[in-house]
């Protein structure tokens, strides 16, 4: 063997003696220490990190120009404008809906009220067809008249139950709203503009027009009656105003005449 070879071979006591001189330099792990070591250990690197995170001075905020915050005040004036006129939309639209909902539930049954008036129509116009004195002499036509009677309070009933009602014209102060004009009529008895026959009676469904009552209006005899009235008294009194100018001028002219 060489001797450089004797000088690379470690001895049998060379390892033992070197291990816990190296053992000694590292520090001691932390599983073995004790629990309540190791838990004071780990809360002091935990406040030692929050500090240099506190003290970092990339953290540390910096003064906003004048121009900037006022550009950012005019964004949050204008994002909280915009978050009121949506709010209002919206509570606007729920609103909206609900009165929708309730005009559809009130007023679903229009078309088939209407068109049950042409029936009602019908049926009282069969019922006036038939004269009291017809009724009396004969049988049959007064029984049948009675079921004609019958069915028509039915249907009133009908109509009264789901809101729809009768527009009473005859006689009240003709309104555009429930009434159509048919004609004018010369009544002395009555004040213009007064409803003074009806042609086709008038519904309402609840507080909607259904059909309007078409009419006759009385164009204002009355009122024509009362201007004749009044005629005699203007004249009168015209009369009386003359002779008083006429009274008032004799003194004057006497006394011009004497001077």
């Amino acid at each position: 063997m060489n001797p450089e070879d004797n000088d690379n071979e470690i001895e049998p006591g060379a390892e033992a003696t070197k291990t816990p001189d190296t053992n000694l330099d590292q520090e001691p792990d932390a599983e073995k220490l004790p629990e309540g070591e190791a838990d004071e250990t780990a809360e002091e690197g935990a406040v030692e990190a929050e500090s240099n995170e506190e003290t970092s001075p990339g953290d540390v905020p910096e003064e906003v120009p004048e121009e900037e915050e006022e550009d950012l005040e005019a964004t949050v004036a204008d994002l909280n404008d915009k978050l009121l006129r949506a709010l209002a939309e919206t509570e606007n639209i729920r609103r909206r809906a609900v009165r929708d909902k309730e005009d559809a539930s009130k007023y679903a049954i229009s078309n088939f009220a209407r068109d049950m008036l042409a029936l009602s129509d019908n049926l009282h116009r069969a019922m006036d067809s038939v004269d009291p004195e017809t009724r009396q002499k004969d049988a049959a036509v007064e029984q049948i008249m009675v079921g004609l009677e019958m069915t028509a309070r039915e249907v009133n009933n009908a109509f009264e139950r789901y809101g729809i009602k009768v527009i009473e014209a005859m006689g009240e102060k003709f309104d555009h709203n429930l009434h159509e004009a048919l004609f004018e009529m010369d009544d002395a008895s009555k004040p213009p503009g007064t409803v003074v026959q009806v042609v086709e009676t008038g519904y309402v469904l609840k507080d909607r027009l259904l059909r309007p009552a078409k009419v006759g209006v009385s164009k204002g005899g009355a009122k024509e009656t009362a201007a004749n009235a009044e005629e005699p008294e203007t004249v009168a009194s015209k009369e009386g105003q003359t002779a008083y100018e006429d009274k008032g001028e004799e003194p004057g002219t006497q006394l011009d005449e004497e001077l």
